[in-house]
C-alpha cells in the first residue's frame, strides 16, 4: 500500500473504526502506513460510547452487518465481511434507551437484515421475527420498520410478523434486482422470479395493505432486450409504491466486472429510462390512491413553508400539512387532499 499510494497514512476497515484514535497515534509515532482491515467478530459496538440524547422521533438501530450471499455485482461481502448479528439483549437495551428519550419509531438496519440470527437473552438463537416481537412489547415505541431484506431470507415466521404485529409498518423494501431468471442466476441471487412473486403473494395475504419498494439493476452483463422485458413484466405483475433503479456499474474485484457481454452505456441508459417511466407511474398512482384517506402520520420536523409540518405515513411517504410545532414527535391523523410524485399533502384532523 505504501508503495502504491504513499500519500495514504491509514487504511481502516468498517469493523475497526472504533480504533481510529489508536491508529492515528500509531501513524504519528511511526510515520508508516497503518493498515487494519480485518473483520473481527464485531466488538466495535461494545467499544462505542452510549449515544446521547436524540430529539428526533425516529431512529435507526443497527442489528446486523455483513453479507454471505456473494451476489456477483456486489462488494458488500468484501468490504463489510461475513454476516454478524448483534446479541438481542444489546439491541433491546439500546431500543429502551431510545424509547426513554422520546423515540417512537425505530428502523432496524442491516446489509441483509432479515438474515438476523443473534443470541437471545437465554442463549437460544433469535431471528428477526423474534426481535420484532420483543421490540413491539416496549412501551413508548409505536412503529417498527426494517431494511434491507433479501427474498431468500423472507421466512414464514417473518411473514407472520407482518400479520401479527400492529407496530410493524405496512411497508417493506424487498429488492429483486432483475426479472429474468437467467440474469438472476448470473447475479447469484439464489431465487427465481416466480419464487419472488410467491413471497409477495404470501406477504400480501398476511398484510393486505402492505406496500413494497425494491431495487432493480438494468444492463447487467449479458442482459438481452428479452431479459429486460422480463424485468418490465415483473414490475407490472408486482406493482411497487417506490423503487430504486440503477444502470449496472462494474465494481472492481467482483465477478461480474470481469464478465464478457458488458452492455453499452447508451443501451443501459435507454433501458433505465423505460423502466423508470413505468416505476414513476406506479409510484404516482400509489400516492394518488391515498387522496381522501386518513393516514396516521408521525410528525418529524418543521416543513419548508411557514406553519408547515413534515412527517411520514405508515407507507414511508413524506406528508406535509399545516400544524402547530407542538405536534412534533407525535402521531396523528391527516386527511390527504392531494398527492405529488414524491409526497402527500394533508389536513390535520383532531
Amino acid at each position: 500500500m505504501a508503495l502504491r499510494a504513499p500519500a495514504i497514512g491509514i487504511v481502516v476497515g468498517p469493523q475497526s473504526y472504533h480504533r481510529l484514535p489508536l491508529l492515528l497515534e500509531e501513524h504519528a509515532r511511526t510515520r508508516k502506513t497503518v493498515i487494519e482491515t480485518e473483520f473481527p467478530a464485531a466488538q466495535k459496538f461494545d467499544a462505542l460510547p452510549a449515544p446521547g440524547f436524540r430529539p428526533a422521533p425516529s431512529a435507526f438501530l443497527t442489528v446486523q452487518e455483513g453479507c454471505d450471499k456473494f451476489c456477483t455485482f456486489c462488494v458488500v461481502p468484501y468490504t463489510r465481511g461475513a454476516e454478524y448479528s448483534r446479541p438481542a439483549a444489546e439491541i433491546m437495551g439500546e431500543a429502551r434507551r431510545l424509547a426513554d428519550w422520546g423515540v417512537v419509531e425505530i428502523t432496524l438496519l442491516g446489509q441483509n437484515v432479515n438474515a438476523y440470527r443473534g443470541p437471545g437473552p437465554t442463549g437460544s438463537s433469535w431471528d428477526l421475527a423474534d426481535l420484532l416481537s420483543a421490540l413491539s412489547d416496549l412501551s413508548g415505541l409505536k412503529r417498527l420498520r426494517y431494511t434491507t431484506s433479501h427474498p431468500s431470507d423472507m421466512t414464514a415466521r417473518l411473514i407472520a410478523a407482518h400479520r401479527d404485529l400492529p407496530k410493524l409498518m405496512p411497508y417493506l423494501h424487498l429488492p429483486f434486482q432483475a426479472g429474468s431468471d437467467r440474469i438472476l442466476k448470473a447475479m447469484n441471487r439464489k431465487y427465481t422470479m416466480a419464487r419472488y412473486i410467491r413471497r409477495v403473494a404470501e406477504l400480501r395475504a398476511a398484510r393486505p395493505d402492505l406496500a413494497l419498494s425494491t431495487d432493480i439493476i438494468v444492463g447487467f452483463p449479458g442482459e438481452t432486450e428479452e431479459d429486460f422485458q422480463e424485468t418490465l413484466r415483473a414490475v407490472e405483475t408486482v406493482g411497487f409504491a417506490q423503487a430504486y433503479s440503477f444502470k449496472y456499474s462494474a465494481r472492481p474485484g467482483t465477478p461480474a466486472a470481469e464478465r464478457n457481454g458488458q452492455i453499452a452505456g447508451e443501451v443501459k441508459a435507454d433501458r433505465l429510462a423505460r423502466l423508470q417511466a413505468l416505476l414513476s407511474g406506479q409510484q404516482a398512482a400509489f400516492n394518488r390512491s391515498m387522496i381522501g384517506r386518513k393516514l396516521a402520520v408521525l410528525w418529524e420536523a418543521a416543513g419548508k413553508k411557514e406553519g408547515q409540518l413534515s412527517g411520514r405515513s405508515p407507507y414511508l411517504q413524506a406528508v406535509h400539512a399545516k400544524g402547530e410545532r407542538s405536534l412534533l414527535g407525535s402521531i396523528g391523523a391527516a386527511e390527504i387532499v392531494s398527492a405529488s410524485q414524491n409526497s402527500l399533502h394533508g389536513v390535520i384532523k383532531k
